[in-house]
Parts: C-alpha cells; sequence; structure tokens
C-alpha cells in the first residue's frame, strides 16, 4: 500500500505562513524555510517587545514627570518621595498624563505635597 500524505493539510499550512509573511523583502515573503523561520523568529520579537513596551513607556512617564516637576521647583525623586509621604496614591501614569495634557491640575498636586 502506497505511504499516504496529507497534501491538504501541508499544503494549507504553508500557505498559511506564506500569507503572514507577504510583504517581507526577498526570499523572507516566498521560500518555504526562510518564510518559516522568519515568521517565528518574529513571533520570539512580539513576544520579548510586548514586556519591553511596558518598561519604555514607564520611561517616558517618569521623564515626562521630571520635566513638569522641574518646572515647579523640584525634582522627580523629591516629588514621588513628597507623594508617598502625603499619602497621595497617583500612579505614574496617570500624573505623566496630567503634567501633559492638564498643567493646572498637577500644580495643583505639586502644591499639595510642598
Amino acid at each position: 500500500m502506497p505511504r499516504s500524505v496529507n497534501h491538504v493539510a501541508s499544503r494549507a499550512k504553508r500557505k498559511r505562513i506564506l500569507k503572514l509573511t507577504r510583504g517581507y523583502f526577498g526570499a523572507r515573503k516566498n521560500v518555504w524555510t526562510v518564510a518559516k523561520n522568519t515568521w517565528e523568529k518574529g513571533l520570539t520579537y512580539a513576544y520579548r517587545d510586548r514586556k519591553n513596551k511596558k518598561r519604555t513607556f514607564r520611561a517616558l512617564w517618569i521623564q515626562r514627570i521630571n520635566a513638569a516637576a522641574r518646572i515647579e521647583g523640584m525634582s522627580y525623586s523629591q516629588l514621588m518621595g513628597a507623594l508617598h509621604k502625603a499619602g497621595i496614591e497617583i500612579n505614574r501614569k496617570v500624573l505623566a498624563d496630567l503634567a501633559m495634557n492638564n498643567p493646572e491640575a498637577f500644580k495643583a498636586i505639586v502644591a499639595k505635597v510642598k
């Protein structure tokens, strides 16, 4: 009896991954082994960078808070220490948003902790 290989499923799998690699440069879009390796590597980058995104956003928030705090005559670390001492529980994301989009509210917070 001849060997049975499921060509329908294997071709569908290749077609699905080649569809995902459309737009890549050179052989990365149409040569099966190269495309598969590139696609798998892309998944590892995506996983890694979902973690890095949180890191970079936190750094951005800290820079924005620091810039706004220095306008008010404080450094970032002094402001955060004063916030914790005053018992004001506000996270960096919200604080950075206030510093950017609502400077009056940020000034009020700084005035409260001074």
